[in-house]
């Protein structure tokens, strides 16, 4: 039996769309269903090349994408003018992602406020003189399971295309690459993305180093974090040792 990481646990098929529309820089009130619909299935192929099980919800996103495009490559019905069409296509698919995007921004808000003896009571310093002012720090920004696949790819593509990107776990273990990663981030404190995935540049490793990272990202083992949206990825324990 090939292992399976249920992808559901990370994300869903909505923030899989909200990534590609915040990547292309696209108007959400205008979306290019012909461009996102094919970045959209190029994922799914990719999730299932790495044995990722997907949930139903990105399949029946994937056919909702298509049933649009069909209808805005289709022409309008004879005799029928532009003021006489119906609603545009893609309207209930944006204001899916309107009020769903409202509804995650206003979770993370409420996740980000002060909780009950956690920074609510600090310990008072006597000041000699008025205090600096610090630069603000670059802010590490949690990296999702998209971006983590996106830069999997750009990793992948630059390989030898004629390995098999397959695995099989009698020949190695998912779980020993797993307790290896671990070791790795607890003897150097952190690890870039590329660094984790280059050792021997062989696809096989690689396939089984990422679905290890993933793996470890469900448990809340290690944080996958990266400075401003084009930064590099580092990989670090969740719980200092």
């Amino acid at each position: 039996m090939s292992y399976e990481i249920k992808l559901d646990v990370f994300e869903g098929p909505l923030d899989l769309l909200l990534y590609l529309i915040r990547k292309n820089e696209i108007d959400v009130y205008n979306i290019p269903i012909s461009l996102i619909t094919e970045q959209y299935l190029e994922y799914l192929d990719l999730m299932r090349s790495l044995n990722l099980d997907l949930a139903g919800e990105y399949l029946l996103l994937a056919s909702t994408l298509i049933h649009i495009k069909s209808k805005l490559l289709l022409p309008p019905a004879e005799g029928e003018g532009e003021e006489e069409e119906g609603e545009d296509p893609r309207a209930e698919l944006v204001r899916q992602l309107i009020e769903y995007q409202a509804f995650k921004e206003a979770a993370l808000k409420l996740d980000g406020r002060p909780l009950l003896e956690r920074d609510v009571f600090k310990r008072g310093v006597a000041e000699a003189g008025p205090p600096e002012t610090p630069e603000p720090p670059e802010m590490d920004i949690e990296v999702d399971i998209f971006e983590l696949v996106a830069a999997f790819r750009r990793i992948v593509a630059g390989l030898d295309p004629s390995e098999d990107l397959a695995f099989d776990t009698e020949k190695m273990s998912l779980t020993d690459r797993i307790n290896e990663v671990m070791e790795q981030l607890s003897r150097q404190g952190q690890l870039t993305f590329p660094e984790l995935l280059g050792e021997g540049r062989e696809r096989r490793r690689i396939v089984y180093t990422f679905l290890a990272i993933l793996e470890l990202m469900k448990l809340r083992m290690i944080r996958v974090v990266q400075t401003g949206p084009f930064g590099t990825i580092r990989l670090f324990l969740a719980v200092e040792e």
